[in-house]
């Protein structure tokens, strides 16, 4: 059975807009906890060094200074982190960096434009995800 233990969400993404109306669908599924922004994936980098597990990630493709799936690799490359979940939710409509971000075991990858402006249809699916699926231990 799952637990209802806290899992910590970490949001790495560039555009205020766009940090706002995730944080507004949050509210709106009455997720109370904080949500963890970075501005891009030197910040995301520097954030999940002092995250408690367990913890998600909403990850976009297009950021300054180091793009989302340069910090990707980083994190599945890195011993403590590299089965950390991540979700991206993006703009980009490449479809390299989709397959890329599959070849680096992302749990999903979504579309800001098909997910609507309030982003409430992902959201709701990160958070009932959140909800039962089990976590390990932070060890």
């Amino acid at each position: 059975m799952p637990t209802n233990r806290e899992v910590g969400i970490l949001l790495v993404e560039s555009d205020e807009s766009d940090v706002k109306a995730v944080q507004k669908a949050f509210r709106k599924l009455k997720r109370v906890n904080p949500v963890t922004v970075a501005k891009d994936g030197i910040e995301g980098w520097a954030a999940l060094q002092g995250m408690k597990r367990p913890f998600l990630i909403l990850l976009d493709v297009s950021l300054p200074r180091m793009d989302g799936l340069e910090l990707l690799r980083m994190i599945r490359h890195d011993e403590k982190l590299h089965d950390t979940i991540v979700f991206v939710l993006t703009n980009s409509t490449n479809e390299k960096d989709k397959i890329e971000a599959y070849n680096l075991n992302v749990a999903g990858y979504m579309r800001k434009s098909e997910t609507g402006t309030s982003f409430i249809r992902a959201i709701e699916m990160v958070e009932q995800y959140r909800k039962v699926i089990e976590f390990p231990d932070d060890n």
